[in-house]
């Protein structure tokens, strides 16, 4: 596969990952409100019901959440690098650090929520993504 590939793919499986939180977030979620007997109301406060639901189930919904923040930036950063022709392997690498950590970060929020760990993946996955934006800085001031 060349690097291009391997660079969008990237994108991709991080997509992918994401959809897979938004179908476990549901998985677990739907069974919890049935189970408890949940009335949804729109009046209450954003959350509110939510966070009665036990943390277990919780963890699945705030990692959902969190896919949609940092990785965002990450989305555009390896979309500019593609734009700029760059598909190093030194981008390519960087690029795959950045989606299996934080699939391991998923992994860790969604089953143990063990904060220490959980934070030490969010670093090095900023690390990746730092490197990338470096990275893009660099070619585009070249």
């Amino acid at each position: 596969m060349q690097n291009e590939n391997k660079l969008l793919l990237a994108i991709v499986v991080l997509g992918a990952w994401t959809m897979f939180m938004w179908f476990w977030m549901y998985y677990t979620r739907i069974p919890a409100i049935l189970k408890m007997k949940l009335k949804l109301d729109p009046k209450a406060a954003r959350g509110e019901q939510m966070n009665s639901l036990p943390a277990q189930v919780r963890w699945k919904a705030d990692n959902y959440n969190h896919l949609f923040e940092q990785p965002t930036l990450f989305y555009a950063v390896v979309l500019v690098l593609f734009l700029l022709r760059d598909s190093s392997d030194w981008a390519v690498y960087l690029a795959w650090s950045y989606v299996v950590i934080r699939i391991l970060h998923s992994l860790v929020q969604a089953i143990i929520n063990k904060i220490e760990l959980r934070f030490s993946l969010f670093v090095l996955s900023s690390l990746s993504l730092i490197g990338l934006i470096v990275k893009s800085l660099f070619l585009i001031f070249k």
